[in-house]
């Protein structure tokens, strides 16, 4: 906290909301507990992971929906409008376009080919060194964003309880860290459900009280007009502005398309659908979730604007930071209403245990699959259980203990969405030229992804260390005419950042780079890089792919010719028609790829299609059987 600045004003729980508060954290423990017993006669490590591959599409969605609105969105995306307006409302745009691309494009990919983790899908395609860059790459990336999804709702819960900061911390790794452990992926699938359940109340009666303060829906819409918080639509190609149409309608789609297309927690979570219908399903269904979630956080944020319209309690000092605004209003008006402040925290925590236990389970599964295994293939499944296990407590510490640094990331919503999009975004680029982009190699994907990891490294960290200008972010004007005097001279004196009069010349054009574009340059990085190794090193042959493992999206725009849509495959053998329909049916090849990815670590196994002899290494593991439809 910055000297000078008012101390903020913790306003204490009363019995009801403690009441409230721990019923969240003893039912998603129960949940926990319950599936522990009803499903220990179902010792595998298959079953624990992936749920059997047996979930409906009802609980996916709910669980995919709970997971990636976590705690930011509960508590960053409001203070995102509250200071730059409703133009965040946008991501509705691009929640679009990302689950229609992974649920046409990525998906029916990932699920026919019988995997457990997306990283298994690298090493068919390409080779096991590409496999465990990326399971590498995703294990920081993960426990980065976990990190930063702890601290916030205990920052929350702090601001408005004064509980002990890091003692919040813990005791949110220790129960999702408990019920993840016992549970596995079902257990986080329907506590997820719970808590999506939570995550919708909550809200609701954050608009509906605050909505009745303003005095009406008509007074909060004529305070943000006024206020400029309802100019939605700015075209400005600027790609420096922080948040435009372009940026989040385009950086948003590669930003959230690299969380939800590839990402283990998400695929994870559709491929234990029974059938792909049911996983696509989930998808579409969690898009309307996704919605929901959006419009009830835009509409907090221009709530609390009208409350706060005359005082800010930020820039008064009242509170240090801003994703302190949200639970501070929500302590201004539930004041007399004991458990509904409870209801809030358990909201903003409700996000906070479905992500982290999410994230706990993907890395247990990666970890496992992609290096357990690979060392100790012969493993059984009771022993592979106890192993899956002690990974989701070993997780769960490091996530926890993530947190710390988590504190010194800033906004929330910046923080997170940055930690995607240098991560999130190179994967993003190196899973397109597996699926889309046939004559792709394996030394393109690892060049694409080294280029495309070094790109969007070098940008975020640049901006972090020199933020861009405030003519660039251009948050909106904040007063504080009506705030009781505290100092103000002192406080408002404290809250101007500091002048770096040092800045690189760098500093006012690519570090200014909004931070939505982080993974779009990842991405496109990678993929371009990629492109050009290739075709340097020699494209890959064709005969050494199996169609399974690739989507190419050309066919799309060369649907009036046969010929040119062959030529899209490169020599890839197919049909041209039906190589991707009902797939999830074909037994064969989803047992031939788990025989090659068991065999694939053992030196001797040079049969299998794509073997060089010159290198030693195999650029596609997947089964000598080709299916044709």
């Amino acid at each position: 906290m910055s000297a000078g600045r008012a101390s903020p004003q913790v306003k204490n729980f009363e019995a009801w909301d403690y009441v409230v508060f721990a019923a969240l954290f003893v039912i998603s423990s129960g949940i926990g507990v319950f599936f522990a017993i009803k499903e220990r006669k179902k010792a595998t490590s298959r079953e624990f992971l992936v749920g059997g591959k047996q979930m409906t599409c009802g609980p996916v969605a709910l669980s995919l929906t709970a997971s990636f609105m976590s705690a930011v969105t509960v508590l960053g995306a409001p203070a995102e409008v509250y200071r730059f307006g409703a133009s965040f409302l946008l991501f509705f745009i691009a929640y679009a376009f990302v689950v229609i691309f992974t649920s046409e494009l990525f998906l029916p990919v990932f699920y026919t080919s019988g995997i457990t983790s997306t990283y298994e899908y690298l090493q068919l395609r390409f080779n096991k060194v590409v496999r465990y860059a990326a399971t590498l790459i995703y294990i920081v990336q993960t426990i980065l964003y976990t990190g930063v999804v702890i601290y916030a709702p205990a920052l929350a819960l702090n601001q408005v309880t004064g509980f002990d900061l890091w003692g919040s911390v813990f005791a949110t790794g220790i129960v999702c860290t408990f019920y993840c452990t016992l549970g596995g992926l079902k257990a986080v699938v329907w506590t997820d459900a719970f808590q999506m359940v939570v995550m919708v109340v909550g809200f609701l009666t954050v608009l509906i009280q605050g909505t009745a303060h303003a005095g009406g829906i008509e007074n909060v819409l004529d305070y943000s007009r006024n206020g400029s918080r309802l100019e939605i639509l700015d075209f400005d190609v600027d790609p420096l502005r922080r948040h435009t149409f372009w940026t989040i309608a385009i950086g948003g789609t590669f930003t959230w398309l690299g969380i939800y297309g590839v990402n283990q927690s998400t695929i994870q979570r559709c491929i234990s659908c029974k059938t792909v219908k049911h996983a696509k399903a989930a998808l579409y269904l969690n898009l309307v979730g996704l919605w929901v979630i959006l419009v009830c956080a835009v509409f907090s944020g221009l709530i609390m604007y009208s409350h706060f319209k005359n005082c800010d309690p930020w820039t008064a000092g009242i509170i240090s930071a801003p994703d302190q605004l949200m639970p501070y209003f929500v302590m201004e008006i539930f004041a007399s209403m004991p458990g509904l402040p409870g209801l809030f925290v358990a909201c903003a925590f409700s996000g906070t245990l479905s992500t982290v236990a999410a994230s706990i389970n993907a890395l247990a599964t990666v970890t496992f699959e992609d290096f357990v295994k690979s060392c100790f293939p012969n493993l059984t499944d009771k022993l592979g259980t106890w192993i899956s296990k002690g990974l989701c407590l070993l997780f769960g510490v490091l996530c926890t203990s993530m947190a710390v640094a988590a504190s010194f990331m800033g906004g929330v919503v910046q923080a997170a969405l940055s930690i995607h999009g240098m991560c999130g975004g190179p994967m993003l680029g190196l899973f397109t030229l597996g699926i889309v982009f046939p004559f792709v190699n394996w030394k393109g994907a690892l060049g694409g992804l080294l280029t495309g990891i070094t790109l969007s490294f070098w940008v975020a960290i640049g901006g972090f260390i020199f933020p861009a200008p405030a003519i660039k972010t251009k948050p909106l004007v904040l007063s504080t005419d009506q705030c009781i005097q505290l100092n103000m001279t002192e406080s408002l004196s404290t809250a101007v950042p500091p002048v770096i009069v040092n800045r690189p010349p760098l500093a006012e054009t690519w570090y200014s780079l909004s931070y939505l574009y982080y993974s779009a340059v990842g991405s496109l990085g990678c993929i371009l890089a990629g492109f050009l190794i290739s075709l340097v090193t020699g494209p890959e042959k064709g005969e050494n792919i199996q169609p399974q493992l690739i989507r190419p999206v050309g066919n799309l725009f060369c649907f009036w010719s046969k010929k040119c849509k062959t030529a899209c495959w490169c020599g890839v053998q197919h049909d041209g028609e039906t190589i991707h329909e009902d797939l999830e049916n074909d037994n064969a090849w989803k047992q031939g790829t788990e025989s090659a990815l068991q065999n694939g670590f053992k030196d001797n196994q040079d049969h299998l299609p794509g073997y060089n002899p010159y290198e030693k290494s195999y650029t596609n593991l997947a089964a000598e059987k080709v299916t044709h439809l």
